[in-house]
């Protein structure tokens, strides 16, 4: 089965999203080049929260994106364009999961995602390898984690925290109502945090590094003081 493309209704002609799209609709590249970095992230946490695995998440949003640029013309602005684009991914997602799991029960999914996050957490360059590596360490933990999560919990933490969402867009984007999205946000929070803290012992062990470089450039500081300079 072929994921479906959303269709949306007729919005004000003032917005943003609309002129937007009415330049990809122009092929002006620049406003393609614009869609696809605004939603990558995002297509990609949501269709990876689904799938769980790194290259399928990353086919999914590929063919969202040819997806939703050869449907373009139904896109009318009643849902933001990151939401429709992100309905699409789920369609495409959800449409590989049944496919390669055909007698899978899909009733843990959210409410609505039929009709309709490793995920990576970028992290800022540092010149410290100890503290790359724990960073990593402690990076792995958490995704791994997410990925543990049931499904109706796992997409919601992805688009309410992950992905900063408010709690209307995510109701609207997995089709359940508000107090729904809070209670399994904190139903996800809960489970989240009980199981990283069973498996951080062995990680925080690796904690606060003072070694390689940072180590040797401490060492060469204090041998310069007592006066080795010169030895050294």
């Amino acid at each position: 089965m072929r994921a479906t493309i959303p269709r949306v209704q007729t919005a004000s002609e003032g917005s943003g999203d609309i002129a937007l799209v009415r330049r990809a609709l122009a092929r002006d590249e620049a406003a393609v080049r614009a869609i696809i970095t605004a939603n990558n992230q995002r297509l990609y946490r949501l269709a990876r929260g689904i799938l769980r695995r790194d290259h399928e998440a990353e086919d999914v949003v590929q063919e969202t994106y040819v997806r939703a640029f050869t449907h373009l013309s139904d896109f009318r602005g009643d849902s933001s364009l990151s939401t429709w684009l992100s309905r699409i991914a789920m369609n495409e997602a959800l449409g590989r999961l049944r496919r390669e799991r055909p007698g899978v029960a899909l009733s843990s999914l959210p409410q609505g995602a039929l009709e309709a996050q490793v995920i990576r957490f970028p992290t800022a360059p540092t010149e410290d390898p100890e503290k790359s590596m724990a960073q990593r360490q402690i990076q792995h933990v958490v995704e791994a984690a997410i990925d543990e999560l049931p499904e109706i919990f796992r997409l919601v933490f992805i688009t309410r925290v992950v992905e900063g969402m408010s709690v209307e867009d995510t109701a609207e984007l997995l089709a359940l109502k508000p107090e729904t999205v809070k209670t399994r946000l904190h139903r996800a929070r809960a489970m989240l945090r009980d199981n990283v803290e069973r498996k951080i012992g062995p990680v925080v062990m690796d904690a606060f590094p003072f070694a390689g470089r940072r180590c040797a450039g401490f060492t060469d500081a204090v041998l310069a003081r007592l006066g080795y300079g010169e030895t050294i």
